[in-house]
């Protein structure tokens, strides 16, 4: 049984699973911002606790069949950065990074437009930017809520 799951578990599949695992969150936060469900998927560890054990498994993986230090190279240049995005196990390290930050940065909106009553039209513009490009995301909702708040703080 264990063969069968560590056949299954190829870079595809966790490529699939995780992309596929994080749209219904994504949707919760979009549509049911304080329901319990999100609370307990969303909100909670669960997401990131399965996201970082997909991360734990490819770094093993390319530890006992690669070199796991040629991540370091990242800072020689774009060059090497290519080189690395070029290894699928590195490539999908990263993807699920960036799913779950992202989604921890959604959260992030989802929570503090509640707090400072931003408009549930401009929160769902914002988590569905930051679904797709992260950054363009966080800093819509930032400018958003400097007119929701009446104030800008550096450290929030």
């Amino acid at each position: 049984m264990t063969d069968d799951l560590l056949q299954f578990l190829t870079y595809e599949n966790i490529y699939y699973i995780a992309n596929i695992g994080v749209i219904p969150c994504w949707l919760l936060l979009i549509f049911f911002p304080t329901h319990v469900i999100t609370k307990f998927f969303v909100k909670s560890v669960i997401v990131p606790f399965l996201l970082s054990t997909a991360y734990i498994y490819i770094v093993y993986q390319i530890f006992i069949t690669e070199n796991i230090f040629e991540v370091f190279n990242i800072y020689l240049g774009l060059d090497e950065l290519y080189t690395l995005f070029s290894n699928e196990g590195f490539l999908l390290i990263f993807w699920l990074h960036f799913l779950a930050i992202n989604l921890f940065v959604g959260n992030w909106i989802a929570n503090d437009g509640q707090t400072h009553s931003v408009s549930k039209i401009l929160i769902i513009f914002s988590l569905i930017l930051t679904y797709f490009t992260g950054p363009l995301g966080l800093i819509l909702y930032w400018v958003v809520r400097i007119f929701y708040s009446k104030k800008i703080n550096y450290y929030d």
